[in-house]
This record gives C-alpha cells, sequence and structure tokens, in this order.
C-alpha cells in the first residue's frame, strides 16, 4: 500500500472518530471548512473566507455553530451556595433570568476554565462550559460538590450564537421578546414554535444572543434563521480573531491553571463580596496578589509594523526574555497584528516597549489597552 493510500486512510479513520453536532450536517452542506477542534468536527471558515466573516460579523450579524460546549444542569438545595465553593463569583447574587461569567478555580487558586452560569428558570443553574476541557470541568464539579449538588449533562440540545450589531434586528420578527432583554439577561422563549433558552451575550465583543435549541430540531431552526440575508454562516477561524480583538481569553491559552484570576487580567470576576468572605479556592494567594500584584501579567500587545505574533512568540526587554504571547494574528476591523500574552509584572505598563521574536529577529511592539477594538454590549437605552 502506498503512503498516500495510508495517509488517507489514517486522515479518514480520525475523522469518523471525531464528534459531530446537530449541525454538523448543516454546517458542511452550506460549504463550510470542517476540522478538527476539541475532538469535534467544527467549520473554521465558510466561502467568504476568515477575514469577510470577521468584517460581516461586525457589520451585519454572524450565526456560529458552538454546540461542542458543554451544557449542564447543577440541582441542589441551594445551587448558588453549592457552586461558590469552587468560583469566585457572586452567584448567590445571581437573581432569575440574569447569566454571569466565572472562574473554575483549582485547590491553589488557579483557572481550571471561565464558564456561564445562569438562572432562566427555577430549575437549579444553567452552566455552560468550553468544549476543549468540558469533561474535566465536570469532574471537577462532581468531586467537589459531592453529596451536596447533582450535575446533569445536556447532551440533547445545540448552541448557537448569533453576533453582530443587526443580531437584535433580526431576532425582532424571530424572537422579539428576547430583544427587550438587555446584556447578560437570559430566559425561556419561543423560537419558530420551540422552547428555547436564550441569553444575551456572546463572546465577540458584538451585541447579540447564545441560544440553547433541542437538537432534534436544530437544524430546521437555523435554516429559518439564515434564510434573513442579513446573517452568515461564521467559522471558527473569525470566532477566534473576534474575541481577541475583544481582548477575551481563550480557556487552556491565555490562562491555565497556572494563572490566578488577577495574574489573568480577570480580578472583576472576583467580586467585592467574595473577596471580604476569602471563602473560595485559593482565597488566601488570590488576595495576596490582589494587594502586592502578581509576578506576571497578562497585557494587550499591539506589533509595530505587519508581522503578526502568534502564540508562543517570546518577548524581550532589552535583550532579556519577559514572557511569551499566549494569543495573536491580525486583527481585520483593528487594521493589524495585535496580540496578548503574559508578561513579567515590571514591565506590563501601558507603552512600555518590547521586542517580540518572529522568525528569530527581534520585532518592535507596546503594551496596550485592551480591549482592542469597543465592545458594543447591549446595556439598554441610553446606556
Amino acid at each position: 500500500m502506498s503512503k498516500e493510500t495510508t495517509d488517507e486512510k489514517n486522515k479518514e479513520k480520525s475523522e469518523a472518530e471525531l464528534l459531530t453536532t446537530p449541525l454538523t450536517d448543516l454546517m458542511q452542506e452550506l460549504g463550510g471548512k470542517m476540522v478538527p477542534f476539541a475532538g469535534y468536527l467544527m467549520p473554521v471558515q465558510f466561502a467568504m473566507g476568515v477575514r469577510r466573516e470577521h468584517l460581516w460579523t461586525r457589520e451585519s450579524c454572524g450565526l456560529f455553530d458552538v454546540s461542542h460546549m458543554g451544557q449542564a444542569r447543577l440541582r441542589a438545595n441551594n445551587p448558588a451556595q453549592a457552586l461558590e465553593k469552587i468560583v469566585p463569583g457572586n452567584i448567590k447574587g445571581l437573581d432569575s433570568h440574569l447569566q454571569r461569567y466565572t472562574l473554575l478555580l483549582n485547590e491553589d487558586g488557579g483557572i481550571i476554565d471561565d464558564l456561564m452560569v445562569s438562572r432562566p428558570d427555577d430549575d437549579g443553574l444553567m452552566l455552560v462550559v468550553n468544549a476543549a476541557c468540558k469533561d474535566k470541568d465536570y469532574a471537577r464539579i462532581g468531586e467537589a460538590l459531592h453529596n451536596i449538588a447533582e450535575l446533569e449533562t445536556i447532551e440533547d440540545r445545540a448552541l448557537i450564537a448569533v453576533q453582530g450589531p443587526k443580531a437584535a434586528e433580526v431576532f425582532a420578527k424571530f424572537m422579539p421578546a428576547a430583544c427587550d432583554m438587555v446584556f447578560m439577561q437570559c430566559g425561556h422563549f419561543s423560537l419558530f414554535g420551540h422552547d428555547v433558552i436564550a441569553s444575551r451575550s456572546g463572546y465577540t465583543g458584538e451585541d447579540g444572543f447564545e441560544i440553547s435549541l433541542p437538537g432534534r430540531h436544530a437544524e430546521e431552526i437555523v435554516r429559518e434563521i439564515l434564510s434573513d440575508q442579513r446573517i452568515k454562516p461564521i467559522g471558527l477561524g473569525a470566532r477566534d480573531s473576534l474575541r481577541l480583538e475583544a481582548g477575551l481569553c481563550l480557556s487552556g491559552h491565555d490562562f491555565t491553571e497556572e494563572h490566578t484570576p488577577i495574574s489573568a487580567g480577570l480580578a472583576w470576576a472576583v467580586p467585592k463580596t467574595r473577596r471580604e468572605r476569602a471563602d473560595f479556592p485559593g482565597a488566601e494567594r488570590i488576595l495576596s496578589e490582589l494587594k502586592s500584584q502578581p509576578t506576571k501579567k497578562r497585557v494587550g500587545i499591539c506589533p509595530i509594523g505587519k508581522a503578526p505574533a502568534r502564540e508562543g512568540t517570546e518577548i524581550f526587554v532589552n535583550g532579556k526574555r519577559i514572557g511569551k504571547i499566549t494569543s495573536g494574528g491580525f486583527g481585520p476591523s483593528f487594521g493589524g497584528p495585535i496580540a496578548m500574552g503574559y508578561v513579567k509584572a515590571e514591565y506590563s505598563a501601558i507603552d512600555t516597549e518590547l521586542d517580540l521574536i518572529i522568525r528569530g529577529k527581534p520585532y518592535p511592539a507596546k503594551v496596550v489597552a485592551m480591549p482592542f477594538v469597543p465592545q458594543n454590549y447591549y446595556r439598554g437605552k441610553g446606556a
């Protein structure tokens, strides 16, 4: 058997082992270039290509299949109190029909993952975790909350993100009641006759909705949504460049378990009430870093010139290695290369001059504020 034939069979075998979502067939039908991602076969781009998909989302509205992410229900006599044992967010203060971003911590205060927690109804808490580490997340939650809470993973639902400045304009005809929500509100709605759970949120920096759909009806629902010419299917490539421009972290890259919320630039995810109670994992370490600052910090970085700095690029100052890039690439809306990464704390001030080692040569850059482009979340009229 020739090497080419062997390689082709190995490729077919690996693709056959990948998981699919309720929307995989539709994404392929729509021309999605399918690639392995977090154990799933996912569309990285469509015919427009990553750059044009990115710009379309910023200017109009894009639809993303994010069904690979983990959806779960946490039930207990007091689910918020239970979850606060392993996250630093104020979950007890999460009222009905609200959603909150928080962090799943290990016992030393390191970040295992970030997740969304919501109360769309009275059935405990709904959790959405990242695809690449959902099994690890579920194990951490199950072990830490054993005997005080029950975690039910949801396998029969799809998840889509509809993002962009025209998202509400489009959904005013599809799901008008959802357009009364503001950023980080959630609830149950009817979409083409099906019960869905929607939040006004997303991970692109734009207005929009994340919608949990019944899996068996997901394809027909998405076909109806895409019948509106203002919406186009968008792949994971543009999703990545959109979230980077918005200054948002990619789990497992822009933070790992070695990073605390403080070094990761997520101190706002540890609110005053939790700081005062100091009853979350790694509280002593995290509160100490709040007072004295960590040894390294995540910062925004703007390369000077046209050469993009990719993940893993080393950062130097005066010939001394001080950190590395964790996310980087070209920002289509920004109009140039952008990146984020960790540097020693003494080099984290805005406008600090850096050298990025790209293909063995130093390229100038500087520390900049994030986000790289304005965030356009809808917080209400006049907000």
